[in-house]
């Protein structure tokens, strides 16, 4: 049977495992997909523990790993236009991506650019698609300021590059390590950690018109005392917080239309997806260490470069 990365419980590493699981049926709407790439992200490690977002059902377990993958289309359900066994798409499964085979919903899927990898590919429905939606979202002038807070990470990576392409200035905070990674992708590096805000002042002494927030905590408390118009303050993750600021959650439109957006970003040479590390699924837990270290640079990626 197919092979899977999953977790029976709620805790930590200690609760993973492979699993071997019958082959997924599509149900109407819904594309079953030979995975060749899976993105790792935070939020998979975070689930595990037993984590997730406001309004959202607690997983049946056990529950596969992933929530974005790049595959080609092996079976239709009913009720599916647009697609075909064949296809190379990208997208948001459902049923978790660490797997040798997922099932993805045919409005959370596009078709892959041929001239688009599938590393590449299996970033984009997570991390550049909620960089690209903070972005939008926050629909600023060219010339303005920007600062996001975790730039060295894959939303961050993904929404400096965004943002400068909008014609924005960008101020990154990441750690010091990340330095040189930061300022290359055309942002000003202001390194993280207590007393930020100083710091970010002295980079940007022509303010600051908004704030994406990727870290949370006391970063995103200490970005706050930044801005005038709290309207202009969003985080991809601590909703509370930001709530408690007088800021909003990233907005996720979750639509093939932003899909194909990112993509084509991609293609165009506007978007870098910086996939740093890959690994084999049989590797699945190195994979998810490297990213709940908190360390990884960019994307890290498992690849299945063929299927059963």
């Amino acid at each position: 049977m197919p092979k899977a990365y999953i977790f029976s419980g709620f805790g930590g590493p200690e609760v993973e495992s492979f699993a071997d699981l019958p082959r997924p049926v599509p149900g109407p709407g819904q594309l079953l997909v030979a995975v060749r790439a899976a993105g790792v992200n935070p939020v998979d490690w975070k689930r595990r523990t037993g984590y997730r977002p406001l309004g959202a059902p607690a997983p049946e377990l056990p529950a596969v790993f992933g929530g974005e993958i790049a595959g080609v289309v092996e079976q239709l359900g009913a009720d599916v236009e647009g697609f075909a066994v064949g296809d190379a798409v990208f997208g948001n499964p459902v049923g978790g991506g660490y797997a040798e085979y997922t099932l993805l919903p045919v409005a959370l899927a596009a078709h892959k650019p041929e001239a688009l990898s599938w590393a590449d590919a299996a970033t984009l429905p997570i991390a550049a698609a909620t960089a690209y939606d903070g972005v939008v979202q926050l629909d600023l002038p060219p010339g303005a300021t920007l600062l996001v807070t975790g730039a060295g990470g894959g939303v961050g990576v993904a929404a400096v590059q965004i943002a400068i392409a909008r014609g924005l200035k960008v101020v990154g905070t990441a750690s010091a390590a990340k330095e040189a990674f930061v300022t290359s992708l055309g942002a000003v590096h202001v390194a993280s950690g207590p007393g930020v805000a100083d710091r970010i002042r002295a980079a940007a002494p022509q303010g600051i018109d908004a704030v994406y927030d990727l870290v949370g905590g006391p970063a995103l408390e200490e970005a706050a005392e930044l801005l005038t118009d709290r309207t202009k303050l969003i985080s991809g993750g601590d909703r509370e917080t930001v709530a408690k600021l007088g800021g909003f959650p990233v907005a996720r439109e979750r639509t093939s239309a932003v899909l194909e957006a990112v993509a084509g970003l991609v293609t165009d040479g506007v978007l870098d997806p910086f996939v740093t590390q890959t690994f084999p699924l049989d590797r699945a837990g190195d994979a998810l260490r490297a990213v709940e270290a908190g360390h990884a640079r960019g994307k890290i990626v498992i690849e299945l470069p063929t299927t059963p």
